[in-house]
């Protein structure tokens, strides 16, 4: 009789369960399932991650809980990488040219116009108001950069040509800079991405990420 009791009291919390969330929500992966490509973190409590799908999460609290937007301005590309230069202005970029800008903290985005429909992979911002993004298309055999010098109000196309995709951008100053990507590629500028000259890696796989702490060493 206990037994049976305690299985109807089982089955009624399982119901009032169900009933309190409607539809489908993840348990596993937790909190979403969406792949996730870049993260940029403030400090020790407070990081923004993106992904496919337009995905968007955030964390205040070190990453015990984390609010979760999907097709963030309606955008089903992939997002490929976040930057932000102070807690309340960001970009994001990513699949078919996708630019997206915060002045809240990620709260709120709002699209930016690339001109161009290749994916963005990488940006890169120096300041509020100087940044670059780079990327390509594969199949075209195209590589591009863009450039921003009013915190992309508007882009221009500093650089293009029929090569594979570039993967990542990373500045130390306004004039010093350099991209990767594939099959080895590493390009430098030494004037705000005016000019772009190859440099030799030895390599012949595809390069992901730049990262330097000077002028020299990276």
């Amino acid at each position: 009789m206990k037994n049976l009791v305690g299985l109807l009291i089982l089955v009624c919390l399982l119901t009032a369960n169900a009933s309190a969330q409607e539809g489908w929500f993840y348990q596993n992966p937790f909190p979403q399932g969406h792949t996730l490509n870049d993260i940029f973190v403030f400090d020790q409590n407070t990081a923004v991650a993106v992904g496919d799908f337009g995905t968007v999460l955030k964390t205040v609290d070190g990453g015990l809980n984390w609010t979760i937007q999907h097709e963030v301005r309606g955008t089903s590309y992939g997002l490929f990488s976040v930057h932000f230069t102070n807690a309340n202005t960001g970009w994001l970029v990513g699949g078919g040219g996708t630019i997206l800008k915060t002045t809240d903290g990620g709260t709120d985005w709002f699209l930016q116009s690339s001109g161009t429909s290749n994916y963005l992979a990488s940006v890169y911002f120096i300041d509020a108001s100087t940044g670059w993004a780079v990327g390509g298309d594969y199949q075209k055999r195209e590589r591009i950069i863009l450039k921003t010098t009013n915190g992309g109000d508007n882009w221009i196309i500093q650089y293009k040509d029929n090569s594979l995709p570039l993967k990542c951008i990373y500045f130390t100053d306004n004039n010093t800079g350099w991209t990767v990507g594939r099959e080895g590629t590493i390009l430098k500028t030494t004037d705000g991405g005016a000019n772009w000259f190859p440099q030799t890696s030895g390599y012949s796989y595809s390069l992901e990420s730049v990262y330097f702490t000077d002028d020299s060493t990276g």
